[in-house]
């Protein structure tokens, strides 16, 4: 009996998690910033940003602690050019990269002519689509880890109508 109480007390727990109100991320990065609208599990409570993996620049994107000074993790959302470009690496736009390569997301020289770089949003459901295949959205991986004073997780793609939306509701600050 012990332990059918303490089952039904693991999933009421689990319920009640999951229909808990969500976190809003206390971002200090100053604009322009993408970042989640969830602070999910960020420790500092910085939220999570579009960011280069490891310091300067770098040709690999993941998601990182919003930082408060702004540098590598400020990024602009251009709707007219369906472009995402970095404030801190002028002339470097964020590109879908793919199959096979180190992660999903990349910088690259921005150009007009790929559809690799392009990207829109829908302030609805606050998704970044990728405008050639708009079923897919930007999203964050459900694992963090440490990185430095910081946290990361994963930038990848995701279904729209099926992930959780926690993970790819961005706010767009330019």
């Amino acid at each position: 009996m012990t332990m059918i109480k303490s089952v039904t007390a693991l999933a009421i727990a689990g319920v009640l998690a999951q229909d808990a109100p969500a976190k809003e991320a206390n971002v200090q990065t100053p604009a322009p910033v993408i970042h989640l609208l969830e602070n999910l599990d960020e420790s500092d409570g910085y939220g999570w940003c579009i960011d280069t993996v490891g310091r300067g620049y770098a040709e690999y994107l993941h998601a990182h602690s919003c930082k408060p000074q702004g540098g590598d993790v400020q990024f602009a959302f251009e709707a007219s050019s369906e472009r995402i470009r970095s404030v801190a690496f002028p002339g470097k736009c964020v590109v879908s990269l793919p199959q096979g390569a180190r992660t999903e997301f990349g910088l690259a020289d921005c150009n007009s002519n790929d559809q690799a770089q392009r990207f829109t949003y829908d302030s609805e459901t606050l998704s970044l689509h990728h405008a050639p295949n708009p079923a897919h959205c930007i999203a964050v991986g459900k694992v963090s880890r440490p990185a430095g004073p910081f946290m990361s997780r994963d930038l990848t793609w995701t279904d729209c109508h099926s992930s959780n939306p926690q993970l790819r509701s961005w706010i767009i600050k330019n």
